[in-house]
C-alpha cells in the first residue's frame, strides 16, 4: 500500500480547509493510505516512510509559513539522498499572491530532490468551493 503525506499549516483554518479537502479525495483510492498531520508534528520518520508528499501552507510574508520551514530544517540533512524523485504538490492559502511561497518552496524542493507531480495550487482569499473541488482534485490526482 503506498502512502501519501499531508502535512498543513494553518492560522486561520483556510489551509486545513483545503487541506482536509485534498485528504479526502485522496482516501477514495483504495490503494493510498493518507496520512494528514500539522507539519510541525512531522519529522523524518513520516517523510521517509512517504511515497507522495502535499504540502499545504498559508502565506506569511510572502513567504513559506513557520511550521513548514521547521519541517524543511528539520528533515533536510537526515533524508538528503534518501527521497530523491519523491512526487509531491503544493496547496498555498494566499492573502497576496503566494509566489514567494511557491518559489521557496519549489527551490527548497530541488535540495531534496523531489518531482513536482502536480501544478501549485494557490488559493487567493477564503477558501471558495471551486477552491475546495481544485483541492479534492490534486489530492485525487496524488493518490492516484
Amino acid at each position: 500500500m503506498k502512502t501519501l503525506l499531508v502535512l498543513w499549516s494553518s492560522q486561520t483554518g483556510n489551509t486545513l480547509q483545503l487541506a482536509k479537502a485534498a485528504a479526502a479525495a485522496a482516501m477514495q483510492e483504495s490503494s493510498v493510505t493518507v496520512r494528514i498531520m500539522p507539519a510541525l508534528q512531522a519529522g523524518v520518520d513520516e517523510l521517509l516512510g512517504c511515497d507522495a508528499l502535499l504540502l499545504a501552507t498559508p502565506e506569511n510574508f510572502g513567504y513559506v509559513a513557520g511550521a513548514l520551514k521547521d519541517f524543511f530544517d528539520r528533515t533536510y540533512y537526515p533524508a538528503q539522498g534518501k527521497v530523491a524523485g519523491l512526487p509531491y504538490a503544493i496547496l498555498i492559502s494566499a492573502g497576496n499572491d503566494g509566489l514567494g511561497t511557491q518559489q521557496a518552496i519549489e527551490r527548497i524542493a530541488r535540495g531534496y530532490g523531489w518531482r513536482q507531480a502536480y501544478p501549485p495550487l494557490l488559493v487567493r482569499g477564503l477558501p471558495q468551493a471551486a477552491d475546495l473541488a481544485a483541492a479534492a482534485e490534486l489530492g485525487a490526482t496524488l493518490a492516484a
